[in-house]
């Protein structure tokens, strides 16, 4: 019994995590259609032409950071560090690189 509602309480965790990601995934794609904010798409393809082929994505949020929204990616390089870049998602204008 105590195993089948551990498994059910995971799974309930799982669920909402899930629609607590495409809800997100929505808002973001609102802020897009509206002009508020660049897409993803169009901010790696421009980050991605000044370093060709010495970043591959690992990670990307979408995060409020000092009244502003802000993508926050992470790379590797080619040397296999990881690198947390910051970008004003209004725009894309980098805003710098924070550290773990």
């Amino acid at each position: 019994m105590k195993r089948l509602l551990q498994t059910c309480l995971l799974l309930s965790l799982l669920i909402g995590l899930n629609a607590w990601a495409d809800e997100d995934h929505e808002r973001a794609r609102e802020l897009v259609k509206s002009g508020e904010i660049i897409s993803l798409e169009l901010l790696l393809q421009q980050v991605l032409s000044n370093e060709p082929g010495k970043l591959r994505l690992l990670e990307a949020e979408l995060e409020h950071k000092r009244g502003r929204l802000v993508y926050e990616l992470e790379f590797v390089d080619e040397r296999g560090l990881v690198r947390k870049l910051l970008f004003d998602a209004k725009d894309g204008h980098p805003l710098g690189e924070e550290a773990d």
